[in-house]
């Protein structure tokens, strides 16, 4: 498999995670929304059952949009060819760990039929991450410590 393919199927894969975590936002958002219609006529201004349904809705809402932002930023990273340098788009495998530096998701499931277990896990960090420092601008080949682990890196795409 080249490098372009494997950085495909890894975006593919956050795309798909962060499509879920926008799809249970939708539901949630709807839900509170609807269940806020259904208890009826405000009885006063200080309603606070109809309050938390409103900031639950907000809640989703705000979670929903940064869902769609971080999936319209993975469809522009989709067109970028293969690194060679750590960098905001490019995927860093180490000795220890699987990294996209890209948007704060956390860890995602990525299928592989190469590897053993038939899934590789990676972490998908942003910029604003101590780890994303300390990789970045590196190399193959590279070493970097983050809270006194060392990691070298092995591949980059």
């Amino acid at each position: 498999m080249t490098r372009e393919e494997k950085r495909i199927r890894v975006i593919q894969s956050l795309i798909s995670h962060q499509q879920h975590i926008a799809g249970v936002a939708k539901q949630e958002m709807d839900s509170a929304q609807q269940q806020s219609n259904e208890y009826g006529a405000n009885v006063d201004r200080y309603d606070s059952y109809r309050t938390k349904m409103m900031r639950t809705r907000d809640m989703y809402a705000k979670q929903l949009s940064n869902a769609n932002a971080s999936l319209r930023y993975l469809q522009e990273a989709i067109r970028l060819s293969p690194f060679d340098r750590a960098e905001h788009g490019s995927i860093v495998v180490t000795d220890k760990q699987r990294f996209f530096l890209s948007i704060g998701a956390g860890k995602f499931v990525v299928n592989d039929a190469e590897s053993p277990t038939g899934m590789q896990y990676y972490f998908a960090i942003s910029a604003q991450t101590p780890i994303y420092q300390a990789i970045k601008n590196k190399s193959v080949g590279d070493s970097f410590i983050v809270n006194g682990i060392s990691h070298t890196i092995k591949e980059i795409f």
